[in-house]
């Protein structure tokens, strides 16, 4: 029960995430990237602290540092590419952010040594590939916005590689709790640094803030790093790349971005290399196994 639990879980999530990149771009316009930040993760901060006040006796040092950590990943990667998407599309920004599924393998092998194997090698060849086909022109320049976006790609790999390993441990509520304590305050200090004091309250920019607050943050990442722990993190890093998927479908329904052949090949070589790298084609042999049988 657990499993098809954290399956359904994660498939919202990532529903939800591919939406928040249309919310995004819609707020981009009535408040700067720091504010959408500041804003998402105090409501995300808010919301769970009074639902889950009880949770807090359970707090300790252990779970303050790991959340701590998390929400910085998350905040570093969150402003990475909300930044990005103001100078690439939501769809580009949505795909190039799944890059970080294939990430997440390179992670394990540099700080713990774990072995890759050829179909992670060939995973990772073929996102390279892809991102050439999304991201290059013909003049072999990169746009600002993708290289902001790729290092968003780092961020979130991070995020989910050790949202992974800490869950295992920690409470999952405490721990998203914390993160999102964390993300808030980090994003409050950037705008008050920066002087971004003054908010915006036309009802469009209010309406997508709130959105991404309690939906993309609040709900997405409750249900993320509870799903974390009742399945697999190859089952899980699967299902959440799905999201730059959902993001290109509601950018095409509701922005009427339209879709070039390139954008469909170089998607297309992102998600079958993170489909390979993750699942090391294990269906084929199944299917072999069976015609043998």
């Amino acid at each position: 029960m657990f499993k098809y639990m954290g399956e359904l879980l994660l498939v919202i999530t990532a529903i939800i995430w591919g939406s928040g990149f249309v919310a995004s771009a819609v707020a981009l316009e009535h408040y700067t990237p720091y504010q959408i930040l500041a804003g998402r993760f105090l409501i995300g901060a808010v919301i769970l602290s009074l639902i889950f006040f009880k949770k807090f006796n359970k707090l300790n040092k252990s779970t303050l540092i790991k959340g701590a950590l998390l929400g910085l990943f998350l905040y570093i990667a969150f402003a990475l590419q909300t930044v990005g998407l103001q100078f690439t599309t939501p769809s580009k920004n949505a795909f190039l952010t799944a890059v970080n599924v294939v990430i997440v393998p390179f992670i394990g092998f540099l700080l713990y040594k774990r072995k890759i194997d050829m179909y992670e090698l060939t995973g990772a060849i073929l996102a390279v590939v892809g991102i050439a086909v999304l991201s290059l022109k013909l003049s072999s320049d990169i746009n600002v916005g993708d290289v902001f976006t790729l290092g968003c790609a780092v961020g979130f790999a991070f995020h989910i590689y050790y949202t992974a390993k800490f869950v295992k441990t920690e409470d999952p509520v405490v721990l998203t709790i914390v993160q999102m304590v964390t993300a808030a305050v980090i994003g409050c200090i950037v705008i008050l640094f920066r002087g971004e004091t003054s908010f915006s309250v036309e009802t469009e920019g209010v309406m997508n803030l709130l959105y991404l607050g309690i939906f993309s943050t609040t709900i997405a990442f409750l249900m993320q790093t509870v799903a974390q722990k009742y399945i697999t993190e190859t089952k899980a890093a699967i299902i959440l790349a799905t999201e730059s998927f959902w993001g290109m479908v509601f950018s095409i329904i509701i922005l009427s971005e339209i879709m070039t052949g390139r954008m469909i090949i170089g998607a297309f070589l992102i998600l079958l290399a993170i489909l390979i790298s993750e699942t090391k084609m294990g269906f084929l042999k199944k299917d072999k196994m069976k015609t043998v049988g």
